[in-house]
């Protein structure tokens, strides 16, 4: 099955708001063999809604799109859309009914509002796809000739829930009504590295860096790490998969020191389930990440019985009369230096009872930097069940920097625990 997609709304067309829904849209349908075989974004303006879809359908005659279902006025894709089919749009009581006993179930104040009833208005023989995730239904419409659009809400949250519930089912039933027996599918694994550049990556994966074992292989760099995707094409479901394992392991036995988790995998959340089976405890002591290390660890649910706490030691005088840095080490070595790291982490280890401390400080610019101490420097302790301090060179903006450093921070105490 070939299908077009199609994104509707002024924001998504002037980069106001990032079109999630498409790369959603996307990567669902090519998991369950359809081809995506167009992309189009447009604005709320009638003709232009019509025109693409109207262009899409004549190219492939499967459409989905998404925006333009609500009560207000800039929400325009049914009707034009129905004006493709040449179908007049009528009201629709039982949704009506629907709107109104939610208006009420939610107990929101004052009178339920005329306007939703823009919501009721259907092309007259549509299909309704139902939305348990919010108030605009999806409407899928169809003519003889086989063609057909599906309509579904710009909201990512019901978007993605009636992709799921209501529109993916349709879609494989669709598919496998036509007897043309398993779809091939598109299918991705995902490697995340961290502490390792994205060139130097490709040179230790040698020839597997331009493909494994006729598998794409793309680099994706972002601030803090660089993943790895592995893609399977053209083949059924089941050898998809086991052509990707196969493809995981020969990466992981190239880069593995390197490799911190796969997918989404986040490095805080891995480093507290690691401490968690260990029985360890954990506190940190920042200052130039400004707590940005300790809300990552937070960040994570149910983290509170690993990580301890922290403090933000920024000033001078917070590393010497709170975490008793020397101010002989101050004054001979600086702030940015491996004495005053080591320091911090062996101190806020024992000013909070834990069995881990780590530490930051460093430069993270765009100014403060010094011909000995650039901006980007920075040096990162852990003291514990290791006692190890590393100089960081790192690049970037103010808050890439931040970002990176207690990135570092985090895959420096990974390690840690792995080889403990």
């Amino acid at each position: 099955m070939r299908i077009e997609i199609v994104t509707i709304g002024d924001e998504l067309l002037l980069g106001f708001t990032i079109d999630t829904n498409a790369a959603q849209l996307a990567r669902a349908l090519a998991a369950v063999g359809v081809e995506i075989v167009h992309r189009t974004t447009v604005g709320d303006n009638p003709g232009d809604i019509a025109g693409a879809v109207k262009a899409a359908l004549d190219r492939t005659g499967a459409v989905i799109t998404t925006g333009g279902l609500g009560p207000t006025s800039d929400d325009m894709t049914k009707a034009s859309i129905a004006a493709i089919f040449g179908k007049r749009m009528i009201r629709d009581e039982a949704i009506v009914a629907a709107l109104r006993e939610r208006w009420a179930r939610y107990r929101r104040l004052g009178p339920f509002p005329e306007s939703n009833i823009a919501q009721a208005m259907i092309p007259e023989g549509a299909t309704i796809i139902p939305n348990a995730h919010g108030s605009a239904p999806g409407i899928w419409l169809a003519d003889e000739a086989g063609r057909w659009v599906a309509m579904l809400p710009g909201v990512p949250r019901e978007m993605r829930g009636m992709l799921t519930d209501e529109l993916l089912p349709r879609i494989t039933q669709r598919m496998s009504a036509d007897g043309s027996g398993a779809p091939t599918v598109v299918r991705s694994r995902t490697l995340r590295t961290t502490g390792v550049a994205e060139s130097a990556l490709a040179d230790q994966l040698g020839d597997l860096a331009s493909g494994v074992d006729g598998l794409a292989l793309a680099f994706l760099p972002g601030v803090d790490s660089v993943d790895l995707r592995v893609t399977s094409r053209g083949l059924a479901a089941d050898a998809a998969d086991a052509a990707l394992e196969r493809a995981v392991v020969k990466l992981r036995g190239a880069v593995g020191r390197f490799v911190f988790g796969e997918e989404s995998a986040d490095l805080a959340e891995i480093v507290l389930k690691s401490c968690r089976r260990r029985g360890i405890r954990l506190s940190v002591a920042e200052s130039c990440t400004g707590g940005l290390l300790g809300a990552r660890l937070t960040a994570v649910p149910g983290s509170s019985d690993v990580f301890v706490g922290g403090v933000i030691a920024y000033d001078n005088s917070i590393k010497r009369d709170w975490l008793e840095v020397s101010q002989d080490a101050l004054e001979e070595h600086g702030a940015v230096s491996e004495e005053v790291a080591v320091a911090m982490a062996k101190s806020i280890r024992a000013r909070m009872r834990t069995d881990i401390g780590i530490s930051i400080t460093g430069v993270a610019g765009p100014g403060g930097g010094t011909a000995s101490k650039p901006v980007g420097m920075v040096w990162v302790a852990l003291d514990g069940i290791s006692s190890e301090a590393r100089c960081l060179r790192l690049f970037g903006t103010r808050e890439e920097v931040r970002q990176r450093a207690a990135q570092a921070a985090l895959d420096m105490l990974r390690r840690a625990l792995e080889t403990s």
